[in-house]
């Protein structure tokens, strides 16, 4: 999902490819899970829950343990990105909160008939928080931990774009967290600077 599609005007992003990268960019380019709404809009724009799910019970801890989970994830995925990241100790420390978030079991879905007769996802009841943090941890441990999703990690070529995403292209050509985003900024800079050489 592309900037700013599913919360406007939260201006949230969807487009990493993992749920755990989208929580990453939820920094870029200032801080987005700034209140208790936006978070919440957040989790159902991720599809944490589905559409509709009451999510009234959430209170400012929450903020604190996603935010939390994200600094921790964070930590491993440019761990990951770099080989000299498995010397720091915030790594061990990273990974051990990451696994630890990662035991308690995920909300249980369950498939009821709609009005049309379809079936549609709903959870068994109010999502607990620490069980939406697990969806995201064990997201993050299966990323890490598969050698070819891992290879697939990408960190933005857009000037001082943080973003990492998982390039799924074919060739893993992907230069960009977007191209609609950053690909278009690199894309305006260099007709400026040609326009600018051809005045010159």
């Amino acid at each position: 999902m592309a900037l700013g599609t599913a919360t406007v005007p939260y201006e949230l992003r969807f487009d990493a490819g993992r749920i755990s990268l989208d929580l990453l960019a939820t920094t870029h380019p200032v801080e987005r899970l700034d209140s208790l709404p936006v978070l919440c809009a957040w989790i159902t724009g991720s599809g944490l829950v589905p559409a509709g799910t009451p999510l009234g019970h959430a209170d400012p801890a929450w903020l604190a343990d996603f935010r939390e989970l994200r600094d921790r994830v964070g930590q491993l995925v440019r761990g990951a990105l770099s080989a000299e990241a498995t010397s720091w100790s915030s790594y061990g420390h990273a990974l051990t909160r990451v696994n630890d978030t990662a035991r308690t079991p995920p909300p249980a879905p369950r498939a009821i008939r709609a009005q049309d007769g379809t079936l549609v996802r709903e959870l068994e009841g109010p999502p607990e928080r620490d069980a939406l943090l697990a969806v995201v941890a064990r997201d993050a441990v299966e990323l890490l931990t598969d050698p070819v999703a891992r290879a697939g990690l990408r960190q933005c070529e857009g000037d001082n774009c943080p973003i990492v995403y998982l390039d799924t292209s074919r060739g893993r050509r992907r230069r960009w967290c977007s191209s609609e985003v950053c690909g278009n900024r690199e894309r305006v800079a260099r007709h400026r600077r040609r326009a600018a050489l051809a005045r010159a």
